[in-house]
């Protein structure tokens, strides 16, 4: 396994492209604690966004792992023009005639794919300990380190994509294709989605759980649903739909069911990045 990043990471060290296109992407880690310096003063309005309750511990961790899963088309381009770059400069080929096996050459890209994950996870870990240290008006050990459960699920969800990422850098063989093909299949997925609430429309409760119950299994609609928008679970938010009546019911729970999809769709993609890879004549 070492031996197969050591030969990842050598290619990445290269490459300008991939290590800008990464600082740009840990430095939009970082950048989620710019949002405690945003402040409202005008007359009587006095708003500071961090005195709301986004960095309270335990919801910070719920808050910042969906704020920076949002980033993660930066290291998508990383992933992508990895595999470009095997057939533009042809190191694949070479890679496989100096001994590396098909089947080590797609691992070789998976491990890269989970070292981005993981390095991503512990970076968000520690820029949201550093901030709830800072702001949170609860510092319990039992308080700040409940939660955790939504390190996994984004770890997760960066591993599921990056894979699909990875299989369809392989597929097209072309970065700028294979991320255009990836927005083609977001849409793809939400036209799904339109589709499914025009059907069920004659339905006058339970359409939104119908439809859920379907999409859940398709790819990046099963990731998304890892990590849920934490924005209406803030207590200054449902103070406001308190007072005009609204009363949000959402479970904002990790899910282990979407947790199985996911790692099942990683799976399915890694799979067919090595069968592909497997069938074609280089």
């Amino acid at each position: 396994m070492l031996r197969l990043l050591n030969i990842e990471f050598h290619k990445l060290k290269y490459n300008r492209a991939s290590k800008v296109l990464s600082i740009i992407y840990f430095a939009l880690l970082t950048s989620i604690a710019l949002i405690a310096a945003i402040k409202f003063d005008i007359g009587p309005i006095k708003f500071h966004l961090a005195e709301q309750g986004i960095f309270n511990f335990p919801y910070i961790w719920h808050f910042n792992t969906y704020m920076a899963a949002i980033f993660k088309f930066f290291l998508l381009l990383v992933i992508v023009s990895m595999m470009a770059n095997e057939y533009s400069y042809k190191t694949l080929k070479q890679n496989l005639i100096d001994g590396l096996s098909k089947k080590e050459f797609v691992l070789s890209k998976f491990y890269t794919v989970i070292a981005f994950a993981f390095i991503s996870t512990i970076f968000v870990f520690i820029v949201s300990l550093i901030l709830g240290a800072m702001y949170s008006d609860f510092n319990e050990i039992s308080i700040i380190f409940s939660d955790l459960d939504y390190l996994l699920a984004f770890f997760i969800k960066l591993l599921g994509f990056f894979s699909f990422g990875l299989f369809l850098g392989i597929l097209i063989k072309r970065s700028a294709f294979a991320v255009a093909a990836m927005i083609v299949w977001l849409i793809v997925e939400s036209l799904i989605k339109g589709y499914l609430y025009w059907t069920f429309r004659s339905v006058k409760t339970g359409v939104d759980e119908a439809v859920n119950s379907i999409m859940q299994f398709f790819p990046l609609e099963s990731m998304a649903n890892l990590i849920k928008e934490p924005f209406t679970r803030l207590g200054a938010v449902k103070s406001v739909a308190n007072q005009i009546g609204e009363n949000f019911t959402k479970d904002y729970s990790v899910s282990l069911l979407n947790i199985a999809i996911v790692l099942i769709w990683t799976a399915i993609f890694i799979y067919s990045s090595y069968a592909l890879l497997k069938k074609r004549d280089l």
